[in-house]
């Protein structure tokens, strides 16, 4: 067919709502989420389902033509309250995740709506610069100096191998992007026995494979022993070796303790590492003026990575990547692509994101930070950060006041550690075996009761009960209750496991 006997398309109008229709489906949304927010306090924190019950509950087919309104919306709601768990509920103080704020999550509807790519300037102006306004923010509360800049990443994971991708690039000695890794000596970093499996996977990524992370011993408080890194960094250059990296952890994640900041910096800037500091947990504990101090020397870091959905609880996900030099970002990751032309100097256009990090499409992940922080206020955030501590000290307090639980590990942030040991147990070394298998027990329980929800840790070998309390919902009533469950439910399995070697009074 030549092209002027081409027939005109139809319209194919079924995907493009109007403005009318998509407020009818938004509100319809709104008022399930506004269910939710009431019940939530009511609702328990977990069901005690399996997979299978649950890929059960959740399946649906896909239907040829549209489903119902009130269909889809019935199913939503099943989804919602007969299958979900809830990481915002007042008595979640499990794993490092927030409770996700209601600004953040508007603004995600907004930022959805609008689609905007920030992978390239143009297909974002406005994101774009908000999203670089909040990184030079970030940067300044951190201490970092004019220049620094980052992005926001799908979190910490992210940002961590983004940053340590910098420092390979800076701290090998021949042009490892063009030619790798296996160009040049073996390259090394460096980081604690208590650093994030994150570290890791980052090393396998780059190529030097996780090998060449060499865990520092740590103290008695977990925190990274200097005098052990600098040996460290000796032997690895008698061996021929090229270190290029040390991680310091700003919070970890078993016990949220923070590696001597400054003592690192100090021999990172001697032996000329670059210093990375891990905060994906505690960075936003800047912001509150009584545990700043906690964090000094962390503005001599060469990148921080932390995450705005963990502490500073916006909603999933949003991690955040800060370097002292925004330019190594573009060392590390610009490339070019003969299908992307732009005139920059007649256009004005500002600065592609997407050549500063792995991934060129790029979702508005910086709008629900930012709505976040205008709409409560950095003085907000920095109370209920200092608040979230002091629940923490305070599950210590009541830890060392009650026979039954013994406090495991000092609690420099919002973690606490603890373990169920019920009175009457003998001696030995079987005692600390019995507590590891009852303390597993424990946990499994709690979370399948649903009442409360803690995760563990292990610290020297012991199994540990652990509450991280991120969560601006959790009040004194709710670590009340959640030692009060891990009570009533240690005596109960204590009843049921013990054996009888480790009853006071038996042979």
């Amino acid at each position: 067919m030549e092209p002027d006997e081409a027939e005109r398309p139809a319209s194919v109008p079924d995907l493009a709502w109007d403005a009318d229709r998509a407020r009818r489906f938004a509100e319809r949304m709104v008022d399930l989420w506004d269910e939710f927010l009431r019940r939530l306090p009511t609702l328990p924190v977990a069901g005690a389902w399996d997979s299978g019950q649950v890929a059960q509950g959740v399946f649906h087919a896909v239907p040829e033509e549209p489903l119902p309104d009130d269909e889809l919306f019935n199913y939503l709601r099943e989804v919602v309250f007969d299958w979900s768990m809830y990481p915002g509920h007042p008595r979640f103080m499990a794993y490092v995740s927030g409770a996700g704020t209601v600004p953040g999550a508007a603004a995600d509807l907004l930022a959805s709506g609008l689609n905007m790519n920030l992978g390239g300037w143009r297909l974002s102006p406005s994101a774009t610069e908000i999203e670089q306004h909040l990184m030079r923010w970030f940067a300044d509360q951190f201490g970092l100096p004019p220049g620094a800049g980052g992005l926001l990443t799908s979190g910490g994971a992210m940002a961590n191998f983004i940053a340590l991708k910098a420092a390979r690039d800076a701290g090998a000695s021949w042009d490892v992007r063009r030619r790798g890794s296996a160009a040049g000596p073996p390259l090394t970093l460096y980081a604690s026995q208590e650093v994030h499996v994150t570290t890791d996977r980052a090393a396998d990524m780059l190529g030097i494979g996780s090998e060449a992370v060499r865990k520092i011993p740590v103290d008695r408080d977990y925190r990274l022993r200097p005098d052990e890194l600098r040996a460290a960094i000796d032997n690895d250059r008698q061996a021929g070796a090229r270190p290029f990296a040390v991680v310091a952890t700003a919070g970890t994640v078993a016990t949220g303790a923070i590696d001597p900041l400054e003592e690192i910096a100090a021999i990172a800037a001697q032996e000329n590492l670059w210093f990375h500091v891990d905060a994906a947990y505690g960075g936003p504990a800047v912001l509150a003026e009584d545990l700043r101090p906690l964090f000094a020397g962390i503005d001599r870091a060469d990148s921080i990575a932390f995450d705005p959905h963990k502490w500073m609880y916006t909603p999933h996900s949003g991690g955040c990547v800060l370097v002292r030099d925004s330019a190594r970002l573009a060392n590390a990751f610009e490339a070019t692509a003969d299908y992307i032309h732009e005139d920059r100097e007649r256009t004005g256009r500002g600065t592609n994101l997407g050549m500063m990090g792995p991934q060129f499409s790029r979702g508005f992940q910086a709008l629900k930070v930012w709505v976040s922080l205008l709409a409560h206020g950095r003085r907000a955030y920095a109370a209920r950060i200092s608040h979230d501590a002091r629940l923490a000290r305070y599950m210590a307090t009541e830890v060392e006041g009650r026979r039954d639980l013994e406090l495991c590990a000092p609690v420099t942030l919002s973690i606490c550690c603890f373990r169920y040991v019920p009175p009457g147990l003998t001696d030995g070394p079987e005692r600390e075996r019995y507590l590891d298998r009852l303390n597993e027990r424990v946990m499994t329980d709690i979370q399948l009761d649903g009442r409360v929800y803690c995760s563990n840790a292990v610290l020297d070998g012991r199994f540990v009960l652990r509450a991280c309390i991120v969560n601006f919902r959790t009040e004194a009533g709710d670590v009340d209750a959640l030692l009060d469950v891990a009570s009533e439910l240690g005596a109960r399995l204590d009843a049921e496991l013990r054996p009888e070697g480790l009853r006071i009074g038996t042979p």
